[in-house]
């Protein structure tokens, strides 16, 4: 989602200081234009002061009157409107500017999430903008309902409204994909192409994978993530047909985004629609989730090939790099998944890992 400036005027004339303007300068009587117009002096006196509006029927009457389009008074009347409650809006949001204290704005900004807030209720305002809900009580119930829907995590219970807003920049952006129908099988064929090209760079690979899950109904987006939520990606359900697979690229190493792209892989083809999976430093603390590590280790490096690997116990550049073009997987995969089972130390073989930079979606 881009974030665009929208001019809105500090200002806006009543409908009556016109009328004012046009019946002074046509040397018009009030009583006189009242009366030709068929509405009693008190009504001219009152739109003239501001204390009325010019109502359809009257914009009609003017126009007969004064030769000055219906459409003209009822736009005036409109603008100016909706600039009093603008003006109201605008101090109510001002008065909530607390709430607004607990997103990370400087980093939305920077990101180009938001505009740079030029008040405290532009802030306000900006945030719910950005979160597509009319009122902070209407974003407390999204985020309530979302409390219900997502599995227990560190990173959510101490930065709810960061992860909240990480979550809805992926909405933002997978609402700019389009996708087929989600499609199980369609799905499953995806990640097994998926496979074969974590030997690649991500120049060769980023825009294939996410055109192959596009087309099996899963919305795959790369969102930088925001100060203190330490999150490694997340999985949920657009609405029954489409899925979003967001990977936030904090760690920069081969093994950890693909172990991490298939751990949301899992959640997806595994697990109920109806629930958020986030997944943070401290995630496999539940079944879920254990079925998720397991399905992104089999997948990635199966099973009994790595156990008769491990049985050798001969760890080198050249024994790594020989089982991993055997299982066809880079071999940083296989020191990840040897570092994690405690193998091998995790300084040892590091230099098999590839660091990329994906470009975070925008």
């Amino acid at each position: 989602m881009n974030a665009t400036n929208h001019y809105m005027p500090d200002y806006a004339i009543h409908p009556g200081e016109i009328l004012e303007e046009i019946l002074e300068a046509r040397g018009i009587a009030k009583s006189d234009f009242a009366r030709r117009c068929g509405v009693s002096a008190k009504t001219v006196s009152q739109i003239i002061a501001g204390k009325a509006p010019v109502l359809p029927e009257a914009a009609v009457h003017f126009e007969r009157v004064l030769g000055i389009s219906s459409n003209i008074w009822n736009g005036l009347n409109a603008a100016y409107d909706l600039h009093i409650a603008q003006v109201a809006e605008a101090k109510a949001l001002a008065r909530q500017h607390n709430w607004a204290k607990s997103f990370p704005v400087p980093a939305m900004v920077k990101k180009g999430w938001i505009n740079k807030p030029a008040s405290d209720g532009d802030k306000v305002g900006a945030l719910l903008n950005f979160f597509g809900v009319a009122s902070i009580d209407i974003w407390q119930a999204e985020l309530e309902s979302m409390q219900v829907a997502y599995r227990k995590s560190t990173s959510f219970e101490g930065k709810p409204h960061a992860v909240a807003a990480w979550l809805r920049k992926g909405e933002h952006d997978a609402d700019e994909i389009f996708t087929a129908p989600f499609s199980e099988d369609k799905f499953k064929g995806a990640l097994v192409q998926i496979r074969e090209m974590t030997v690649k760079l991500p120049e060769e690979f980023e825009a294939k994978i996410k055109q192959l899950c596009a087309d099996a109904g899963v919305a795959l987006v790369l969102v930088g993530e925001l100060p203190g939520t330490h999150l490694s990606g997340a999985a949920r359900w657009l609405n029954p047909h489409k899925a979003i697979l967001q990977l936030s690229l904090r760690n920069k190493s081969n093994d950890h985004f693909w172990f991490s792209f298939f751990h949301e892989a899992a959640h997806i083809l595994k697990h109920a629609k109806k629930k958020l999976y986030l997944d943070d430093i401290k995630s496999g603390n539940t079944d879920l989730e254990e079925e998720a590590d397991q399905f992104a280790r089999n997948h990635l490096i199966p099973l009994k090939g790595y156990k008769a690997f491990c049985d050798n116990g001969h760890y080198t550049q050249t024994s790594v790099r020989h089982f991993a073009k055997e299982v066809g997987i880079a071999p940083g995969i296989v020191v990840g998944r040897l570092q994690h089972d405690k193998e091998i130390p995790f300084s040892y073989l590091n230099e098999l890992k590839l660091k990329f930079e994906l470009i975070e979606d925008c």
